[in-house]
């Protein structure tokens, strides 16, 4: 084999190994750049005065409901039901993020659709402005109603004078009072 065969052979044997890790490094960018991203924040939180306490809403601050029976993966609100409840949803293989953890369903006609504790989420067209929540308690085949988010920090709570005194019995019984002397002893009989 000639010198250049062999320094040939050389070249070809290192560009290999360098080519497939480049490809491997070009993957995993690719990879990472898609993972960065994959998420989308779809949801806030709001303390909703009409209902007293704090809903899942919108980013745009519209109430966001579910529906009583809809849960394990079973829908209620089809066809035309979606006229008037808006699912709220993301493109597939979109990770939703927001205030709770959400998670995500496959409606059944194909849609990605949020979910918060099991249930999916939907916006009611009767809601005109942030901060309506006029589908709250609607009966239907279920009730709907806005997402409560628990809340996980409590106000603290007022503080209950210290009580003086002690629930406990004091460690030593209290002494009886003295015993009076018994009387003199007499005999049945006198003179005896």
């Amino acid at each position: 084999m000639s010198l250049s065969a062999v320094s040939q052979l050389s070249m070809s044997r290192i560009r290999t190994p360098l080519a497939v890790i480049a490809v491997a490094s070009m993957i995993v960018g690719a990879t990472a750049a898609a993972a960065q991203q994959s998420s989308r924040r779809v949801a806030a939180e709001a303390q909703n005065e009409t209902l007293g306490k704090t809903v899942l809403t919108t980013t745009k601050g519209r109430t966001l409901y579910s529906l009583s029976v809809e849960k394990n993966g079973k829908f209620i609100c089809t066809g035309s039901c979606l006229s008037v409840w808006h699912p709220l949803t993301v493109p597939s293989g979109v990770k939703p993020t927001g205030p709770v953890k959400l998670g995500t369903i496959a409606r059944p006609e194909g849609k990605t659709q949020v979910t918060y504790r099991g249930r999916p989420l939907y916006r009611f067209s009767g809601d005109a402005k942030a901060g309506d929540a006029n589908g709250e308690g609607i009966k239907d085949v279920g009730t709907w109603h806005a997402a409560a988010v628990s809340q996980t920090t409590s106000s603290p709570q007022p503080q209950q004078p210290a009580d003086t005194t002690t629930p406990y019995p004091p460690t030593t019984p209290p002494m009886a009072p003295p015993a009076e002397s018994p009387p003199p002893y007499t005999p049945p009989y006198p003179g005896y």
